[in-house]
């Protein structure tokens, strides 16, 4: 049992021969850490360099493979266990989960509460956005526990997207249907997903309420219903439009017509299942219940509201959000160059997404900056990769899958070669509290307040490694004061634009 099966001759032979074969092209080649190299001819194509056919697989020799795999005890155990459960599971390193302790000595004085839950939507960067303005209204007005409203912005973001969709369809009319632009657009006309740019147009716009005025719809906790029936539309409205801009007899005044009609639909739909929001201009009576057991009332304005977000143990003000800056680190491009992303926004007229691209030291830098100053840190990463949801570890070593499958996951691919090949992008905004700094100066582990609810992690709470955060964190958006010069003149640089599917256009 588990040894090799025998073949016949005839089939011995054909291995063989095909076995040979193979060796033969294979001799001029370089092997290094079990990885084929070759040089690279300049000016002469693939196919003038090496002549082959497409080769299928060959079923004895798949076979073969197969007989040696459950030859060693090894394979036949880890056979047992990962077909039986789920890998992760399986792979999970304890030790890496005892190394990862909530334990940090840079932490700002005021986290905030509760732990928030965006339930299944994709509205992490709202909930991480508000967790961060939350804390100055929570020591404001003698809090402990308070949460803005994230289904507001929700809803203006959902209408404010259709409407920059159905532009960017109007100005791209002259474009074939199958150009790449077209498609993309197309592909994803108003994901739940934003950026830190994107949440500044909404505040501005329509400003900031609590959550008691306006809270969560089911619809606003489970969105993949509303959005289907909006990109539905969407997509039918697009037709339409793009056949209008074509059309010798439209008119101006037809076509915006036109667009006025789809987002009065596009209205109806938010507003019946997300619930009518508070204006932006009219004044909301907000009674609540300080730590202390007082009664209090506050009247205002959603935009007034907004510009009262003031503390000064915190110095965050609407002006101090305003003036705040996105830092990436984007290994494809050189470091203080500025990034922004073509047609990736939510408001016509907004502003628009800016990055300044840096080293890892500079952004980690910034990030201790702002938490010794007592400032939490909105930040994107992309959460998948080697987090372990359970315990809320963010660890390369977390999952050992070499162990498992005698293969490392990643193998030759860097933190470029993942963003180029598509298998790693921001997915997942959260916000930072803590860090712990060792003897040398140099950062260890970082604590993470997630938006997935007190059920995950250490209640709600996750520890991120620095080796982590190397790999798989994009962004951190900070106050300029936290940077050296050089690093805020490149606000001023003209920057490189990418393509709206460029990785560094995801969505958070």
């Amino acid at each position: 049992m588990g040894a090799q099966q025998s073949k016949s001759s005839p089939e011995a032979a054909a291995v063989a021969a095909h076995e040979k074969a193979v060796l033969e092209r294979l001799q001029s080649l370089r092997f290094e850490d079990d990885f084929v190299h070759v040089n690279s001819e300049k000016g002469v194509s693939f196919k003038e360099r090496i002549s082959r056919r497409p080769e299928g697989l060959d079923i004895e020799i798949t076979q073969d493979w197969q007989s040696k795999l459950l030859s060693d005890p090894k394979n036949r155990l880890a056979l047992s266990a990962l077909s039986s459960a789920n890998p992760k599971d399986v792979l999970a390193v304890r030790s890496a989960k005892i190394a990862d302790q909530h334990v940090f000595n840079v932490r700002i004085p005021f986290e905030g509460a509760p732990i928030t839950n965006q339930r299944s939507s994709g509205r992490c960067w709202l909930f991480a956005s508000t967790n961060v303005f939350r804390i100055a209204l929570m020591k404001k007005y003698n809090l402990d526990s308070f949460e803005l409203s994230q289904a507001y912005l929700f809803f203006w973001d959902k209408l404010e997207k259709s409407n920059f969709f159905l532009e960017n369809i109007i100005e791209t009319a002259d474009q074939s249907l199958d150009e790449r632009l077209v498609q993309r657009l197309l592909a994803d006309p108003i994901s739940d997903g934003g950026q830190w740019d994107m949440v500044y147009n909404l505040v501005e716009k329509y400003g900031l309420v609590p959550q008691a005025l306006y809270p969560d719809s089911w619809n606003a906790m489970t969105s993949s219903t509303i959005n289907s029936i909006i990109v539905a539309k969407l997509r039918e409205y697009a037709v339409i439009l793009r056949d209008l801009s074509n059309s010798p007899s439209t008119t101006t005044a037809v076509l915006s017509a036109t667009k006025d009609k789809m987002m009065r639909e596009v209205h109806l739909i938010l507003t019946l299942t997300l619930g009518p929001p508070p204006s932006s201009s009219e004044e909301f009576e907000w009674v609540f219940q300080d730590k202390d057991g007082r009664a209090r009332t506050v009247v205002s304005t959603p935009h007034r509201f907004a510009k009262d977000i003031s503390s000064p143990e915190f110095r965050i003000s609407s002006s101090t959000v305003a003036s705040m800056v996105s830092l990436v680190h984007d290994p494809r491009h050189d470091p203080l160059s500025l990034l922004s992303v073509d047609r990736l926004g939510n408001i016509v007229g907004g502003r628009g997404i800016t990055y300044i691209n840096v080293d890892m030291a500079t952004l980690k830098q910034a990030c201790v900056a702002m938490l010794r100053a007592g400032l939490p840190v909105f930040f994107g990463s992309d959460v998948g990769k080697y987090s372990e949801r359970v315990s809320g570890v963010m660890d390369l070593g977390v999952f050992d899958y070499e162990l498992g499958f005698n293969v490392s996951l990643y193998g030759s691919l860097d933190k470029a070669a993942r963003l180029r090949v598509g298998e790693s992008a921001m997915t997942h905004a959260m916000v930072l509290t803590a860090v712990h700094v060792d003897a040398e100066g140099k950062t260890v582990r970082w604590r993470v307040q997630n938006s997935w609810g007190e059920g995950v992690g250490e209640k709600g709470w996750f520890v991120m490694s620095d080796e982590w955060m190397d790999e798989f964190v994009y962004q951190a958006v900070v106050d300029p004061r936290f940077l050296a010069r050089r690093v805020r003149d490149v606000l001023g640089k003209e920057p490189v634009v990418l393509p709206l599917w460029d990785p560094m256009g995801s969505l958070a």
